[in-house]
Order: structure tokens, then C-alpha cells, then sequence
């Protein structure tokens, strides 16, 4: 169909010959449709269970333009430019396509990514190896029918992948992956608590602000000499 058919050209014809004067010829210009397949839907031979489509209202034709060739037969109709540009969409990528001589390597590039850059999963060793992840796990299990005979090949050597996909499957598995804190040892203690003798839990605490002179510790010697006289 024409890029510049109107979307459902048939329910748009049905409701041109219902709705309007037009010739057979202008609606079959317009809906890209035959002449003949025009006269079978006003003769309802042709669509008779699809219900008409106003192109004025889902603007696709202006009212200027419509009044325009009803009073000039010869005039064609144009589809209205869209008001609204709708974005293309993008089509997902499928898999990556080996070409035939190289898929027989496919298994040494994919032991060479399990074995030098475990960090990548299993989607990214598929996007750059063209690999399926039955044969990553087959390979990892070494499974694989051909296990002994493997041998890791880096597969943008191969041709398989280009240096700057591997780059950057490796930088995306790299920032993906969690964070681990390290493990923190026993506490340094600073340098003047490392110089304070180590008080016995059993000694009483002394009191701040409470100074002994030698006065004070002798007279409390004398007077636990006393006591002890007195008791004998």
C-alpha cells in the first residue's frame, strides 16, 4: 500500500460513496483502491459488513479539501499532512549473525569470556559470541560434546565481536555490579590512649579533682594502725 493511501482505505471509500459526491475515480485515487472496487462498494457488492470511516474526523482530509473536488471532478485528493509526527519505532535486535565459517569457534570465544571476564552475564557472552545460553551453560558445566577439545580464543580475534562491544559489555557489567564494603579490622587506638596505663576492674575508681599528697596517705596509715592496736 502507497504511503499516501489513508489508513483503512476501504472503510474510508465506504464512507466517501456514502457520505459524498465524489466520483468513483477521485475515491479510488484517494483510498488506492480499483475503480471497479469502488462501483462494487456503492452497489454493496463489495464491503458490506465494514462501516465507514470518516477521514475528516481522524484527519486525514480537510473539509477544504473534500469540497474542492466535489466541485471540480477532476481534482485528486491528497491525504493531509499529520499534525503529530509519531515516532519510528526501532526494531529489537535479534541475535548477533556468525557467519557459517566462524561458528565453529563460537565455543572457544565463549570459554574465553567465562574464563577472563566472569563478571559478564549470561545475555552479554550471548550478544557477543551469537550464542544461545544453553550452550553458555553446557560450556560452564563443560557439557558440551566437544568440551575436550576446547580452547578459550578471544572471540574479537575470531571476528565474532568488535573491540569496542567487548568494552563496553565489560564497563556495563562492571557498573552493575553490587558494591562489596570491605571488612573493617579491630580499631586503632590513638597514640595517647595506647600510653595510659590499663586500670584493673577490681580498683576503685578514683574521683576527679580528689589529690593525695603524702601528708594524707601517711595519716590514713596511722590511723589503720590504730584501729588494728585497738582491736588487739
Amino acid at each position: 500500500m502507497s504511503q499516501n493511501a489513508p489508513l483503512m482505505p476501504k472503510a474510508t471509500a465506504v464512507w466517501l460513496v456514502e457520505n459524498t459526491s465524489l466520483t468513483f475515480e477521485q475515491i479510488a485515487d484517494f483510498c488506492k483502491l480499483h475503480p471497479l472496487e469502488v462501483k462494487g462498494i456503492a452497489d454493496g457488492e463489495v464491503a458490506s459488513g465494514i462501516k465507514g470511516l470518516d477521514p475528516i474526523s481522524t484527519a486525514q482530509l480537510t473539509r477544504e479539501e473534500l469540497e474542492r473536488a466535489q466541485g471540480n471532478p477532476d481534482h485528486r485528493l491528497r491525504v493531509a499532512e499529520p499534525k503529530v509526527r509519531v515516532p519510528e519505532i526501532k526494531k529489537a535486535r535479534g541475535p548477533r549473525y556468525t557467519p557459517v565459517s566462524k561458528r565453529q569457534d563460537r565455543p572457544n570465544a565463549i570459554l574465553w569470556l567465562l574464563r577472563n571476564h566472569p563478571e559478564l552475564k549470561d545475555a552479554a557472552v550471548m550478544r557477543l559470541a551469537g550464542t544461545t545460553k544453553h550452550t553458555i551453560q553446557q560450556i560452564r558445566e563443560r557439557t558440551h560434546w566437544n568440551s575436550a577439545q576446547l580452547a578459550p580464543m578471544d572471540p574479537v580475534s575470531l571476528g565474532l565481536c568488535s573491540q569496542v562491544d567487548l568494552d563496553m559489555e565489560i564497563s556495563r557489567a562492571v557498573k552493575d555490579r553490587p558494591k562489596v564494603e570491605p571488612e573493617l579490622g579491630p580499631t586503632l587506638l590513638s597514640a595517647e590512649a595506647s600510653l595510659q596505663p590499663e586500670v584493673a576492674d577490681d580498683e576503685p575508681s578514683r574521683k576527679p579533682g580528689v589529690q593525695h599528697t603524702a601528708d594524707s596517705v601517711f595519716g590514713k596509715l596511722k590511723a589503720l594502725k590504730r584501729d588494728e592496736d585497738d582491736d588487739i
